[in-house]
């Protein structure tokens, strides 16, 4: 397989316009345009059944969009032409249940899409695993199944395991809701030094603390539309908008 041609560092990372996801009668994306540059960190926030991880599952794929257009480096993924698994190789996914193989070790659950998607031999796809391990404090974990670690440990395998693919940009999907309170704080950990390292990231989070810290710009998402944007500290400051005032008196 050739090498696909580096990103160039002026066409955006993430490119979202004008678009539309229906589940039959049920409209949940109404429209939404956003731009995620290279290297920048994005925060969707809203309420439930705002089309936040609706939106982020179109931006792979992972549901067809009814319409609009979405870019992952200036290529159309929407095109009927498009190699779509070249593409996804590019996204790192993390979602709100860690989607671990339960009979496979951790070295193996994050060395078999390695070989069997990247063509890697058997050295080098370990070489990369045992790295991504070290990146997220779980090199003593190699041997063990999904079933012996804590939920936390079962999201930063799950981080490892989609940084083990190269990937250009990674999203995450709500990583730390089904986690005990006291085990989100090294997933979070592992999230910030990915964001410092400079990876394009495009999270889906309620740790607003996380968001305010990290975040280079805040979506503000309800009734399947971008309601606000900002800056996290001015977003979660000083809301321009009655909705978003509303929903962070809540969850402040």
């Amino acid at each position: 397989m050739s090498a696909e041609p580096a990103p160039s560092p002026d066409v955006p990372a993430i490119e979202v316009v004008g678009l539309h996801k229906s589940f039959g009668d049920l409209e949940v994306l109404k429209g939404v345009d956003l731009t995620v540059a290279p290297g920048q960190v994005v925060c969707v926030i809203g309420p439930s059944g705002s089309g936040k991880s609706t939106l982020l599952r179109c931006v792979n794929r992972l549901e067809e969009p009814t319409s609009g257009s979405v870019r992952i480096e200036g290529i159309d993924i929407l095109d009927p032409e498009i190699d779509l698994d070249r593409v996804r190789a590019r996204i790192g996914m993390v979602f709100q249940q860690f989607n671990l193989f339960p009979h496979l070790s951790v070295l193996r659950n994050l060395t078999i899409a390695q070989r069997r998607v990247l063509g890697r031999g058997r050295a080098e796809a370990v070489e990369v695993a045992r790295h991504n391990l070290e990146r997220v404090g779980l090199t003593d974990k190699v041997d063990a199944y999904p079933a012996h670690l804590s939920g936390g440990q079962q999201q930063r395998v799950a981080i490892a395991r989609a940084l083990s693919m190269n990937p250009d940009l990674m999203l995450f999907d709500e990583p730390t809701s089904a986690l005990d309170p006291e085990l989100v704080g090294d997933v979070l950990d592992v999230m910030r030094d990915l964001a410092h390292s400079g990876m394009t990231m495009m999270v889906v989070t309620h740790e607003m603390g996380f968001a305010r810290e990290v975040g280079d710009e805040m979506i503000f998402m309800d009734g399947g539309v971008v309601v606000e944007s900002g800056r996290p500290r001015e977003v979660l400051s000083d809301p321009r908008h009655a909705r978003t005032r509303a929903f962070l008196s809540k969850v402040l």
